[in-house]
């Protein structure tokens, strides 16, 4: 009885949805016309023939591994500075987590700001009159990309490291320091494997985050200059909703979908396979 309502709602919204799109991945449905013809796996062969959509697909993860590398190490290292007992830790945990709130789309426009007048003007400001925005050149884009996105996602993966750093029994640390280990010592051999499971759900929940992109990609730099920025997600946007071709447009979020799911169980997998217990 308790259960029923909410997964009504995951089927209608979630289960759904996926089976239709992958129906739509066998027509040529333009998302207007009431016919569908049937195409069999010509949208999947037009998909495996699409460059453009393979660029995307390893810009995207290119992006990703090191959004996620850069996300987990500002996100372990604010976790850190924050259970260490410094004054006011508290308003630094709110802190930190709050661009985690904004909206991607606002985070976005908020940044592209910054990056085209604020930064140029203090550029110019320091006598350097050839200033140009970074989101100017297909390397600076990306890295804006990057940039933002830790921004964003460090402070919500912080709070998880931080609950990492107080399940770890405080006298083991101390049982450590006392057989002669030192502070490092004591956080590589005996708090960090303490800690693999916030690892695992942090690096798993930062890998989905950043594969499935789309509204900072579109605010920030919209795949400009020239392309060289979209993301996978706005790929498949682009094929089914601006070019109007449904059927090749689904067939590439169902192989975007295929990679980040094998990634994520991956990661999960040998994550959770050397998990330790105190």
């Amino acid at each position: 009885m308790f259960a029923g309502p909410a997964a009504l709602l995951f089927c209608a919204v979630v289960v759904g949805p996926f089976f239709y799109g992958l129906y739509l991945t066998f027509t040529s449905w333009d998302g207007v016309s009431k016919t569908k013809p049937f195409m069999a796996w010509q949208n999947y062969v037009s998909t495996w023939a699409d460059a453009v959509f393979w660029q995307s697909l390893w810009r995207t993860l290119i992006y990703s591994v090191i959004s996620v590398v850069l996300i987990n190490i500002v996100a372990f290292l604010l976790a850190y500075l924050v259970t260490n007992g410094i004054k006011g830790q508290n308003f630094f945990r709110a802190g930190f987590f709050i661009p985690n709130l904004i909206g991607g789309i606002v985070l976005g426009y908020v940044w592209k700001f910054v990056f085209n007048r604020a930064f140029v003007a203090i550029g110019e400001a320091l006598g350097n009159s050839n200033t140009t925005s970074l989101l100017s050149t297909p390397n600076g884009a990306l890295f804006c990309l990057i940039l933002v996105s830790v921004w964003q996602y460090a402070g919500y993966m912080m709070l998880i490291y931080v609950a990492g750093f107080m399940g770890v029994d405080k006298s083991l640390k101390e049982a450590a320091l006392i057989d002669g280990c030192s502070q490092s010592k004591a956080m590589w051999h005996v708090i960090i494997p303490l800690m693999r499971a916030s690892f695992v759900q942090c690096i798993f929940l930062s890998t989905t985050q950043c594969f499935m992109v789309y509204d900072l990609n579109l605010s920030l730099t919209n795949g400009e200059p020239f392309g060289s920025s979209v993301l996978a997600a706005m790929q498949v946007y682009n094929k089914a909703f601006v070019y109007k071709n449904y059927g090749v447009g689904q067939a590439e979020a169902l192989v975007l979908f295929i990679v980040c799911a094998v990634v994520g169980m991956l990661q999960v997998y040998f994550g959770k396979k050397g998990e330790v217990e105190a």
